[in-house]
């Protein structure tokens, strides 16, 4: 009984470290075409909203525009795909984004200030690409262990099946191999 209840407790852990890709992917061709012109749109708009700004603030306006569409072109493929390298690709997105606006302001600083600014800038960038390896190496490491524990599962179930002779052993090996993905 407990055996049993470790194994669908596993199964059910296995199940949610996959349910965030598989929810991520909800979006059809058609909509997927529908919200990329949309985003396009989007940025052609606030591109020409920049237009009645002159100077640093028509830079930054445009720096702002771009940053926009480049998020949300990244979080349009990560809705379509689900995939984890999308979803990294998103937070690298918005800190690369956000270290071209915040480096665009800097502009209207002069001198020291304006290199502690760019620096500044420069900093928070690098720890959000950081933070999104780190997101990214510990995706690799929860697959790897989930792929880990259905592995020992598997060797756990095959095994129980040894305690079995003729047909009733080749069904509970069959059994065992269809429940964890063994061919």
């Amino acid at each position: 009984m407990n055996n049993h209840f470790n194994f669908k407790a596993s199964l059910v852990v296995a199940a949610l470290l996959v349910l965030p890709a598989a929810q991520a992917a909800t979006m059809n061709k058609a909509e997927y075409k529908a919200d990329k012109a949309r985003i396009s749109a989007d940025y052609k708009a606030d591109k020409a909203a920049c237009a009645s700004l002159a100077g640093n603030a028509k830079d930054i306006c445009v720096e702002e525009a771009k940053a926009k569409e480049s998020v949300a072109r990244a979080e349009l493929e990560y809705s379509y795909s689900g995939k984890s390298g999308d979803q990294t690709k998103v937070l690298e997105a918005k800190a690369k984004s956000a270290y071209a606006v915040a480096k665009e302001k800097c502009d209207d600083q002069a001198g020291n200030a304006k290199d502690v600014c760019v620096k500044e800038a420069k900093a928070v960038e690098v720890k959000a690409l950081a933070d999104a390896k780190m997101g990214k190496q510990i995706h690799e490491a929860r697959k790897e262990a989930s792929e880990d524990k259905r592995d020992a599962d598997y060797k756990v179930a095959v095994e129980k099946c040894d305690a079995m002779a003729g047909d009733a052993k080749t069904s509970c090996i069959t059994a065992a191999k269809a429940n964890f993905g063994k061919n």
